[in-house]
């Protein structure tokens, strides 16, 4: 018994899953009417409440109590006050007899829809336009009256902004043929029609929504993108002052570990007779200290950027400040030192991070302030290292650049003292400056110094 293949079927739900066209224009045009269903017939009853307005503007920032919580109400009482204009169209000129009141709660009922089912109140709007024409006069403004003209115009605003374009497109499109059957199929003894009036009219509307749309989306596109970018940026920032961290900290890593490979070799023979044991263990702690080298050499090798060179001097410690600080000086920066309490040496990895923080805050100050004096603050106290930077406001503000946010400065400070579980504030001061203050801990042991 032979088996036959049963032809692949496409899916029952798809009216347009039968006819797959090869061209692209019928492919387009397919496209379309599938989004002209979804927008407009699928989606025409869809509950969508207008939100209030988020209280982020400049002028809604500035009210206070009840005021800014009808402030966020305003997009609504806009469409409201919209509403009762064309109800005033319809009132006013033939007085509030029964057919006057009933065509202005015709028209009405379209623009208060579009705040809840904005494409439902469309379709309640051509509906409304065909009631208020059989009700109102019999000849002129035809098939649009005058408050249906303003309410049809209203609620295709209000649902282009509140839609996408290709929905402002196919209504506009509907509206057009609306038009054109009134005009020709309905329009005995009326000889004045206004069609022509509503279509170049609400045309300028939409386009004018669309045009908005398009901007906005632009707008939101942009924003973020730069969030993106900044986002990049700052990780980009952390990881080179991440590797800076590395190549700096290596030299004092190694020079640690080289002084324990040699003392392990030369430890045996500082005894006489040592036993073999005790040799056994100082060849093992030298071979270990060597491949810890020699690993150290290869992730530094790793994170070390093409054009880096090895520093031929050792990396600096707070001995060095003075230099540091008379450099400084000769930039035109006056800047004063003041150490507290009594000084001795800490592990070098501290002082070293103790340096590059002085030395970042101090660049920070020419940057952002020149012109400024500062005062460094050095405190050694019972458990760690206090550091305070701290500058006064520029003289002449104008010729401050402003900083686009926290740069490689703030973010290499920052590393460093969490390197070290320490703890940093880097805040304006109330006077106009800026001020770093940084605790940098150490081991009560590890403080006593060499």
């Amino acid at each position: 018994m032979t088996e036959t293949t049963q032809p692949h079927l496409p899916p029952q739900d798809d009216p347009y899953g039968a006819y797959q066209p090869k061209s692209p224009e019928v492919r387009a045009a397919m496209d379309a009417l599938r989004g002209m269903r979804k927008d407009l017939f699928d989606d025409a009853l869809a509950y969508r409440p207008l939100p209030p307005k988020e209280p982020t503007g400049r002028f809604t920032r500035e009210l206070r109590g009840r005021r800014r919580e009808y402030a966020t109400y305003s997009r609504h009482i806009l469409v409201g006050a919209a509403g009762a204009v064309a109800v005033l169209s319809s009132v006013m000129p033939a007085g509030a007899d029964s057919v006057s009141v009933l065509s202005g709660l015709l028209v009405l009922a379209p623009v208060l829809l579009t705040l809840v089912r904005p494409v439902a109140a469309f379709w309640a709007s051509l509906a409304s336009t065909t009631a208020v024409a059989m009700l109102g006069e019999t000849y002129g403004n035809w098939p649009w009256l005058p408050p249906s003209f303003l309410s049809h115009l209203v609620v295709l605003t209000v649902v282009a902004i509140r839609t996408r374009p290709r929905t402002a497109a196919w209504m506009w499109l509907f509206t057009a043929a609306y038009g054109f059957i009134a005009e020709t199929v309905f329009s005995w003894s009326h000889y004045d029609t206004n069609v022509g009036a509503m279509m170049v009219t609400s045309a300028l509307v939409l386009l004018g929504v669309t045009v908005w749309h398009i901007r906005r989306q632009a707008e939101q596109e942009v924003t973020a993108q730069q969030t993106v970018t900044a986002h990049e940026r700052s990780r980009r920032t952390l990881l080179e002052e991440r590797t800076t961290i590395a190549r700096e900290l290596h030299d004092v890593v190694a020079h640690h570990m080289s002084v324990v490979a040699i003392q392990a070799e030369a430890a045996p023979y500082r005894v006489e007779n040592p036993p073999e044991e005790l040799e056994k263990a100082f060849v093992t702690i030298r071979e270990n200290a060597v491949a810890a080298l020699t690993e150290l050499r290869r992730v530094l090798g790793v994170v070390r950027a093409e054009d880096y060179e090895a520093p031929d001097a050792p990396q600096p410690t707070l001995a060095d400040l003075d230099a540091l600080l008379a450099n400084v000086r000769e930039t035109g920066l006056d800047v004063e030192k003041v150490i507290t309490g009594a000084a001795r040496e800490l592990p070098q990895g501290v002082e070293l991070s103790a340096y590059r923080i002085v030395q970042e805050a101090l660049s920070n100050t020419l940057r952002h302030a020149p012109g400024a004096s500062a005062r460094v603050e050095i405190g050694y106290v019972l458990g760690g290292l206090g550091l305070r930077i701290v500058n006064d406001p520029p003289p002449n503000p104008a010729l401050v650049k402003p900083s686009p946010g926290a740069g490689h400065g703030i973010t290499g400070m920052r590393e460093r003292v969490t390197m070290l579980n320490g703890e940093m504030t880097a805040e304006p001061t109330p006077a106009g400056g800026y001020e770093v203050t940084v605790f940098l801990p150490v081991p009560a042991a590890s403080g006593s110094g060499a």
